[in-house]
């Protein structure tokens, strides 16, 4: 690598990881005088604990200031010019940055807002068609966890067979792999659950 591409990844990652952490789930509550998500459910500052946390209104703004991290993560190499191999580390390690920030102690989310952000600059079809899909999965069994599992798998496949399609560049295969990858690890303690039968539903109190 030469050292001016090692110089831009360098920036992209570190970039990508500080914007990534912010922890918008804690930030919008304390804004609004709520719960800190933390202190409910599995103690995390993702969506489905926000959401017991501060109610749908507030969620959803932390959810869609969630999902411009990734978004922002990915742009600023493409407004660099720095090509598609960085605007993938940028989605990998802003989902790495969300789950695991360094504001907090190095916890987190689950990475599946940012992760979805990222995945609307990269590939916004397959963003759009995620969604029923995710929706679907928690009307039906009211499991944040499983329709997020699910919902990225599905985005994944869908971003493998896009760029096979359009003939994109294979690095955004690594993206989908990863990303999902990332989004499946972070939710272990949920997939051990789901196995049991013991997950928490998110109709279901602190």
């Amino acid at each position: 690598m030469e050292p001016g591409s090692a110089l831009a990844a360098v920036v992209t990652a570190a970039a990508a990881y500080f914007i990534g952490g912010i922890p918008f789930g804690i930030v919008v509550a304390r804004l609004v005088g709520g719960r800190d998500p933390r202190s409910v459910g599995s103690g995390r500052t993702g969506g489905a604990n926000t959401l017991r946390a501060i109610g749908p209104r507030w969620a959803l703004v932390a959810g869609l200031l969630d999902a411009g991290k990734g978004s922002v993560a990915v742009l600023l190499p493409r407004l660099l010019g720095f090509g598609p191999a960085l605007e993938v580390l940028g989605a990998l390690v802003a989902i790495v940055g969300h789950s695991r920030s360094p504001y907090i102690g190095f916890g987190g989310g689950r990475g599946v807002s940012v992760a979805w952000g990222t995945l609307l600059v990269i590939q916004p079809v397959a963003a759009a068609a995620i969604i029923p899909v995710f929706v679907g999965v928690i009307l039906v069994t009211r499991i944040s966890s499983l329709g997020s599992l699910i919902g990225s798998l599905f985005g994944a496949i869908l971003v493998i067979g896009l760029v096979w399609l359009q003939g994109l560049a294979p690095v955004y295969d690594v993206y989908a792999v990863g990303s999902v990858a990332l989004i499946w690890i972070f939710h272990h303690d949920n997939i051990a659950r789901l196995l049991a039968g013991t997950e928490r539903r998110i109709d279901r109190g602190p």
